[in-house]
């Protein structure tokens, strides 16, 4: 982590209590995200037309139907006062995702290249979550487009929408912090410039910089030049939409396989730190325990992999190190490309992918999943707890990089785990009452909670998602949102006291 941990500031209120939304504020700043997808749209379509594509027409239909509500809610929030507190920033978030999810739906849906409305929408928000889920059978008879506009959904969300809107716009001036706090992912939120608008502006240079470096490496690979970006906007955005049915194997190239294994492992890595680096303080990212963890643990779970598809599956040495270190790393970073079927692994390699999955990334990355830094803190607690009993006297701090962390931290830490936990439980029962096998349910659970896009079964690597029920797949995009805004952003919205002024 950085040089401290943060606690996000409250603003002050703009009416007493801090209680009641700003809709004002609320439905001027959607209208402006609604405009900003309308850029986005348009690059897609210029994508379209450079490759003499006819469906260009199904993007400048979205962007005008974006115009129109954009423009309403812009009307509607003329005069908003340019603060927010609290509830506005969660409502905010909660909603632009949504917003953004179902506009960018329509290209999918009115062209025909995703005939249904639960297939698009899910296939939309899996983009902007970097689940990389798809229900796609043909992925290669779209587009190019259509697959810009899939990688690009990936690009995007990696960051946060409203994080980019921050970097690019200077309208959220009095709740920036507001938004970063509610859209950003880990336990704390790192603040390496007093100015919001300034940090956020640092993070896409290093998101830049990792994107194009990453896209010449492909190139010199082999790939095409589109292939390359499309693949390093997933990458980067640890999302794992692909050109191709078949993934990262449809090259067969160790070299790029390799490539996109090493920037998936940056991805998941906290910006932050990147961010120190290019200021030349080196330091923070050798010294930064939860780095060293998540590194430890891809290590150990890639030599444990490789032990079995080498014993078991016959594989040689390098092929099989090479594909236990892919699939660790697509999982561990909530990825989601592949270059092997591991439903023919040994099973106890499932365990192991299982546990990559839940970890996740680093906090302030672009990884799903639980994250390393409150592993990292579980892990000291319950050492502490072993010593607390044989010293019952004895006084004890959780410490991360040299610095005790405050037990506020350390009990909402406990109880993200656990609920974590309980949403998996339900969210594996849903699936089971839904028809959806064991096996398969408890692993499109988990890989949409932890925005991971693989599963086990008839959901593994090998097969899309499009054999699951509409009611399924209407869960599971739930699930994925949880997962991006980390539970509590989302699910504020439905308790009553979130609506009440007090």
């Amino acid at each position: 982590m950085m040089e401290e941990f943060v606690s996000s500031p409250v603003l002050r209120p703009l009416n007493k209590g801090n209680s009641l939304l700003n809709p004002k504020m609320i439905g001027r700043v959607l209208g402006v995200l609604l405009l900003i997808e309308i850029a986005m749209l348009l690059a897609c379509a210029g994508v379209s037309l450079f490759y003499g594509e006819d469906d260009y027409k199904y993007f400048l239909y979205t962007c005008g139907i974006n115009a129109i509500v954009g423009g309403a809610l812009l009307f509607y929030g003329r005069g908003a006062e340019n603060r927010m507190n609290r509830r506005d920033g969660y409502c905010v978030v909660t909603l632009s995702w949504v917003f953004f999810t179902t506009f960018g739906m329509l290209p999918f849906y009115l062209s025909g290249s995703i005939d249904t409305v639960t297939d698009a929408f899910f296939e939309t928000m899996s983009g902007f979550t970097t689940t990389g889920a798809t229900v796609l059978d043909d992925i290669e008879s779209l587009s190019h487009g259509m697959h810009f506009w899939r990688c690009l959904t990936h690009w995007i969300g990696g960051l946060g929408i409203v994080f980019f809107t921050i970097a690019v716009l200077p309208i959220f001036t009095g709740g920036g912090v507001q938004l970063f706090s509610a859209e950003s992912t880990g336990v704390t939120h790192d603040r390496t410039h007093p100015k919001i608008t300034v940090m956020a502006k640092w993070l896409w240079v290093v998101y830049l910089i990792l994107t194009l470096a990453e896209t010449i490496l492909l190139m010199v690979g082999g790939m095409g030049l589109f292939d390359a970006v499309c693949h390093s906007f997933s990458t980067v955005g640890t999302g794992g939409f692909s050109t191709k049915q078949a993934s990262v194997a449809y090259w067969n190239s160790p070299f790029i396989e390799y490539v996109i294994a090493t920037f998936m492992v940056l991805a998941g890595m906290n910006f932050s730190l990147f961010l120190m680096c290019l200021k030349g303080r080196f330091g923070f990212l050798v010294r930064d325990e939860e780095t060293r963890w998540f590194l430890l643990s891809i290590g150990i779970l890639t030599l444990l992999i490789m032990l079995g598809l080498v014993f078991q599956n016959h594989y040689e040495w390098e092929p099989a190190f090479r594909k236990a270190l892919f699939q660790v790393v697509t999982l561990h970073t909530s990825c989601g490309f592949s270059t092997d079927d591991f439903n023919l692994w040994p099973p106890f390699t499932w365990i192991l992918l299982f546990v990559a999955m839940f970890s996740g990334g680093c906090t302030g990355s672009t990884s799903g999943g639980i994250k390393n830094l409150r592993l990292l803190i579980v892990a000291r607690t319950i050492r502490n707890e072993f010593k607390r009993l044989l010293h019952p006297n004895i006084v004890l701090s959780v410490r991360v990089n040299r610095r005790s962390v405050a037990s506020s931290v350390v009990f909402t830490v406990l109880l993200f785990f656990a609920f974590y936990m309980i949403l998996t439980l339900v969210g594996w029962l849903v699936l089971m009452f839904l028809g959806v096998g064991f096996v398969e349910s408890i692993s499109l659970t988990i890989s949409s909670i932890g925005n991971a896009g693989l599963a086990l079964g008839d959901y593994g690597p090998s097969y899309s998602w499009n054999g699951l029920p509409d009611a399924a797949k209407w869960i599971l995009s739930f699930f994925m949102l949880l997962g991006r805004l980390e539970l509590f952003s989302v699910l504020l919205l439905f308790y009553p006291g979130f609506w009440k002024n007090r």
